[in-house]
């Protein structure tokens, strides 16, 4: 993948391609108010309501998946039918968050951001009174669709208040918070799901999310570098249009979409394979499995410096080498090589998940709204795909089915990335002749 932090200049997109889905209402030439820092005025504020949002974003969107052999039993299910309480709300994420970001264009990244939160907190307390599967699976649909407004306005927020040097850092530490989130989330459900009933496990879920929702409403700054527009359809399509135009996006965006395909697979699988043999685990150790996710905690945090020291490449390498060790290693039938490869499949996907998506941020110079969207879209999508195959998967030829897709996943990140660094050293040998003309 071409070197996004060093060469800045020559990925800037044709203006022409990437014009702005909005037409702005504020004068370009007004003074832009110096970002947010580490160690600067807002900069904790903004990152600890970053945060609580990440944890409410995760341990919502896959507030069932711990809980997928307790609804299994309670609604008569196979694997692949509860599966898609988790795919419904990924999936209707993905389709939501496109449209969602151009309302941010509009009204504001934190607007948007305190709106889908609380009405994604409020279908998540009315989930655990699902009638029937079907029903479930449409409250989790309109879950993910109210969730949709939070990861592409986070990063667009972020890329506009944050100084580029921190940008990395700031996405790493809202990564952090998805991972607590689905930690947390995933604990919690298991052993009230244990003691009191999926149901009940559900509605926790909810009021942790109610108790981050109130945290981000009182601690997120307010927006010093966004200039409001109105909203213009074909400017919103042509700048769509450029990004998926554009190689390097593109790659990122599959990229995004494969890690999260194996993420998907591991962890709507993992309960059903814990439950049977020749584990037999109750579901309250099920759930305290995820306390794998601190790994992803720090090593999304960690983000920045793994990109400091190997480069962007190098850092992808090394996240998707961890992922591919995780998943053979967790075709041991010994808990303790089962742990530790999810340990590795987590802290790889969260470092590469980390240094994708800022990269993305970075690439885009214009319309990083639409850019992040289609980010998160192809995330998302990757997270359905991968829950409901691998899902598939396991019936068919059981935790190795599983481990199967996830690594051809794992096989099409490194094509990706191996096809981006041969571009990038032709792109090199290309520019060297104009220079030497030049001099």
């Amino acid at each position: 993948m071409p070197p996004a932090s060093t060469k800045a200049s020559t990925l800037t997109l044709d203006a022409s391609a990437t014009s702005s889905p909005v037409v702005p209402v504020a004068s370009a030439a007004a003074t832009v108010p110096d970002r947010l820092e580490p160690g600067g005025p807002g900069y904790r504020r903004m990152s600890f309501a970053l945060f609580a949002a990440g944890v409410a974003t995760f341990a919502l969107l896959y507030s069932t998946q711990a809980l997928l052999p307790a609804v299994s039993a309670g609604f008569g299910a196979t694997a692949g039918q509860a599966s898609w309480t988790v795919s419904a709300a990924t999936g209707a994420l993905a389709l939501c968050v496109l449209p969602m970001s151009a309302l941010s264009e509009r009204f504001g990244r934190r607007q948007l951001m305190t709106a889908s939160l609380t009405v994604a907190v409020l279908v998540g307390l009315l989930v655990p009174f699902a009638p029937s599967l079907g029903w479930l699976i449409a409250l989790r649909a309109v879950q993910g669709a109210a969730l949709a407004g939070l990861p592409a306005s986070a990063m667009a927020y972020l890329a506009e208040e944050v100084r580029p040097k921190a940008l990395v850092a700031a996405i790493g530490l809202f990564v952090a918070g998805n991972s607590i989130g689905g930690m947390s989330g995933r604990i919690l459900t298991g052993w009230i799901a244990q003691l009191w009933g999926w149901r009940a496990a559900l509605g926790a879920v909810g009021l942790l999310a109610v108790a981050c929702a109130v945290v981000f409403h009182f601690m997120i700054p307010k927006a010093r570098n966004f200039t409001p527009g109105t909203l213009n359809p074909k400017a919103l399509a042509k700048t769509v249009g450029g990004h998926l135009a554009d190689p390097l996006l593109r790659r990122l965006y599959a990229i995004g979409a494969l890690f999260m395909t194996v993420f998907g697979a591991v962890y709507t699988v993992i309960g059903y394979r814990l439950i049977g043999e020749p584990f037999n685990l109750p579901q309250g150790v099920i759930g305290s499995i995820f306390l794998v996710y601190l790994v992803g905690t720090v090593s999304s945090a960690a983000a920045g410096r793994l990109v400091a020291r190997l480069g962007r490449r190098g850092a992808l390498y090394l996240a998707v080498s961890t992922t591919a060790a995780g998943l053979l290693l967790s075709l041991a039938d010994q808990l303790a090589a089962v742990l530790l490869g999810l340990v590795l499949i987590t802290a790889g996907f969260f470092a590469g998940h980390a240094v994708a998506s800022s990269s993305v941020s970075r690439t885009a110079t214009k319309g990083r709204a639409q850019a992040s969207a289609l980010y998160q879209s192809a995330y998302y999508l990757g997270s359905s795909a991968g829950g409901t195959l691998g899902a598939i998967a396991f019936h068919a030829g059981g935790w190795a089915g599983t481990v199967s897709l996830g690594l051809l996943a794992v096989l099409g990140v490194v094509s990706i990335t191996l096809y981006g660094s041969r571009v990038a050293r032709a792109e090199r040998r290309r520019l060297v002749p104009v220079a030497s003309v030049q001099n």
